[in-house]
């Protein structure tokens, strides 16, 4: 059995075996899109580990020969002190588990490969940070215990990271295997109905630099605005920084579309790749990028994903576009995403108690009681809905994230951990509120917006649109539903020919079963 595939058009094989992320890698190669050279370790060897507990017979030749195709195809060395060639290492199941497993950057930059890489751009800072988010990302992913690590002797937790770039790579395919089955990620399987025997892909890419120089950076773009499903691009960037500071949440990002003014040939370049994956997908799209010395790459790719409102919008608007047909458009929208559809808002926040303001991630309005640890959330949310306010969510916030009814983060934007995964369980959730502090505690955690601290089990309101945090329980008003709903219904009504006055998600589930009657057309 081959354990690798090098990426390229010409693969063939599914999800299954390569992994979502791959599959989506594979599209941008079609589309003569510029990706990073890389191959995958599939998750047939992914489920050999968890089957034995080690990594799989003539896996370690196969990444040999990988990895020398990578060096002839780049021109460059793995761990070496002339060109040297440095990789990421990403998770990617079958389906879409955001931020749940191990991410490793600028693997191969060994002591020599480091130094190599500073005399190569002359830049010593640039190769020094680069080899500091090797040791961070791999000490993590390894001993999942950053704070053990030493950063002087390369030791993570204890043990020591390895200054050879085969052993390296090998170590960090197998913690990538092994993060499919942390705690975190069994969580998000269970609330998400995934199978647990199903295993993850790894994904192996030469690396391009977001902090090589002024004229380098990171960001994610939406094809169409993840909120209202508006037809804009929409999304985050930063400036000289690497991808993992935009999704993290740690930092604070910029709007996607200041990269217009900065650097507009990226930026016209970002724009036509949107608009031919959209193509290609026939629907909204997210792409993940890094841009070196002027350079625009694209990392990752997958359909947009968006619920309520803003996915009725964009199937409706599709149909004028005669991009899809109404009996598309109506399989586009499930029965459940209806009930977010109508969008809550505070009435007034004029008249409100205003605590804090910061960007709404997702639309809607979520009462509840403040806990600023996730055991704290789910040890209130047995008696009462609670807001989980942190300084930003991990993936070990997943438990947290799970029992909350909505979510505040004093960092990050809309494409942070906490926005990512609020939307995709369509809870509220307002991030990025500057000057929020966050004292944490085990139920005695406060929260301090300028001169004002409440503590955990005080009640909160959050609007997920506007951005506001609320103290108390303001008035909430529901919006009208849009012409585009209607739209939608009507058609719903025409398919499953019933006219009769019924309930929305009754009306589309008579559509969705007579689309699906064996012989309708379409």
């Amino acid at each position: 059995m081959r354990w690798i595939r090098t990426l390229s058009g010409r693969v063939e094989e599914t999800a299954d075996i390569l992994g979502g992320k791959a599959v989506g890698l594979v599209l941008l190669h079609r589309l003569g899109l510029r990706v990073p050279a890389g191959f995958v370790v599939t998750t047939e060897a992914c489920r050999a580990l968890l089957r034995t507990g080690r990594l799989p017979d003539g896996l370690d030749a196969e990444l040999a020969t990988a990895v020398a195709y990578l060096e002839l195809s780049t021109g460059r060395a793995f761990g070496g002190p002339h060109r040297p060639l440095a990789v990421s290492v990403r998770s990617g199941a079958g389906v879409s588990m955001p931020g749940m497993m191990s991410t490793i950057l600028n693997l191969g930059l060994t002591t020599e490969a480091t130094a190599g890489l500073a005399d190569e751009t002359g830049d010593r800072p640039f190769a020094l940070d680069s080899r500091r988010r090797f040791l961070s990302s791999f000490g993590s992913a390894v001993t999942n215990d950053v704070a053990d690590m030493d950063m002087d002797d390369g030791a993570g937790g204890g043990q020591p990271i390895p200054d050879d770039a085969t052993r390296q790579l090998e170590r960090a395919v197998r913690a990538v295997f092994s993060s499919w089955d942390t705690p975190r990620a069994q969580t998000y399987r269970v609330l998400n109905d995934i199978p647990h025997d199903h295993g993850t892909a790894a994904i192996v890419q030469t690396m391009v630099f977001g902090n090589r120089d002024e004229h380098s950076g990171s960001g994610v773009a939406f094809s169409r605005d993840p909120n209202t499903g508006e037809n804009v691009p929409f999304g985050e960037v930063l400036f000289e920084r690497q991808g993992e500071d935009v999704v993290s949440g740690r930092s604070t990002t910029l709007p996607l579309r200041e990269l217009a003014e900065r650097e507009p040939s990226v930026w016209s370049e970002l724009l036509d790749a949107l608009i031919r994956i959209e193509g290609h997908y026939r629907d909204a799209c997210y792409v993940e990028f890094t841009y070196q010395s002027g350079e625009l790459w694209i990392l990752q790719v997958r359909p947009g994903r968006f619920v309520g409102a803003a996915a009725v919008r964009v199937a409706t608007e599709l149909v004028d576009a005669r991009v899809i047909d109404r009996r598309a458009a109506l399989l586009r929208v499930s029965p459940r995403q209806l009930r977010h559809v109508r969008t809550p808002r505070i009435a007034s926040p004029q008249e409100a108690d205003v605590f804090a303001r910061g960007l709404g991630a997702c639309p809607g309005v979520a009462v509840g009681r403040v806990a600023t640890t996730s055991d704290t959330a789910v040890r209130m949310a047995r008696h009462s809905p609670v807001v989980l306010v942190r300084p930003e969510t991990s993936p070990n916030d997943m438990r947290g994230l799970a029992a909350a009814a909505g979510i505040v983060t004093a960092r990050g934007g809309p494409a942070s951990h906490a926005a990512v995964i609020a939307r995709a369980m369509g809870k509220p959730a307002v991030v990025g509120v500057a000057g929020l502090t966050v004292g944490i505690g085990d139920g005695d955690g406060s929260v301090t917006a300028g001169c004002r601290t409440v503590g955990d089990g005080t009640l909160v309101t959050i609007d997920g649109t506007s951005g506001e945090v609320v103290l108390g329980t303001p008035r909430v008003v529901t919006d009208a539903a849009g012409d585009q709903l209607h739209r939608l219904l009507a058609w719903a009504d025409d398919i499953s020919g019933d006219h009769s006055e019924r309930e929305e998600s009754q009306r589309l589930d008579a559509a969705h079963t007579a689309l699906r009657l064996p012989g309708r057309p379409g």
